[in-house]
């Protein structure tokens, strides 16, 4: 079993229920879609390490504090763990658009952060995500990418006609099975 890769995960809208125009600010609020722990058991037990990685503007926008986006991630995490699902990281870029920064993606500082201290090896790796800028973050990389539909996937496909991806996916079940069907 290859340690050196990984699926990297955006959050919101990929892992758990996301309303557009409206921002995660309470932890009692996250809701893990259906599929979500089904699907990273499945990645887990093919080997992956998991990590998140989520552009959080709310918090540079003032709409959240980073203690209670911690809180956030942390409720998702642990209601992951009774399925015997361990997240390795949680990664997410706090800024604004407007600070243009290189963390926010699809700039690649926090997937680069990332690869460098667990020694990964980006083409045994894939990015899964909802938006365009999760599909480039992964392209960035040098990683294969899933697009699922749930979130905003469905309106990016519509938004941008020439959406690359290796999978577009259903949800995130269908994309943890593309994947194993990948690995045999």
């Amino acid at each position: 079993m290859n340690k050196n890769k990984a699926v990297l995960l955006d959050r919101d809208g990929t892992l758990i229920y996301d309303r557009p125009g409206y921002y995660l600010t309470d932890p009692k609020k996250l809701k893990i879609l259906k599929d979500t722990p089904l699907a990273l058991k499945l990645l887990t037990d093919l080997g992956f390490k998991l990590f998140i990685v989520s552009n959080q503007s709310a918090i540079g926008r003032g709409f959240i504090t980073e203690q209670r986006a911690r809180q956030i991630n942390k409720k998702l995490s642990d209601g992951l763990k009774p399925y015997g699902i361990k997240i390795t990281g949680i990664y997410y870029c706090p800024h604004s658009p407007a600070a243009n920064c290189s963390c926010r993606k699809p700039k690649t500082a926090l997937g680069k952060q990332i690869i460098k201290k667990y020694k990964l090896d980006p083409k045994l790796c894939y990015m899964i995500g909802d938006k365009n800028t999760d599909l480039k973050f992964g392209y960035n990389l040098n990683m294969k990418t899933v697009l699922v539909k749930t979130g905003h996937g469905r309106d990016e496909l519509k938004l941008h006609k020439k959406l690359k991806a290796d999978f577009m996916a259903k949800n995130i079940l269908s994309a943890a099975k593309w994947i194993k069907k990948n690995e045999i």
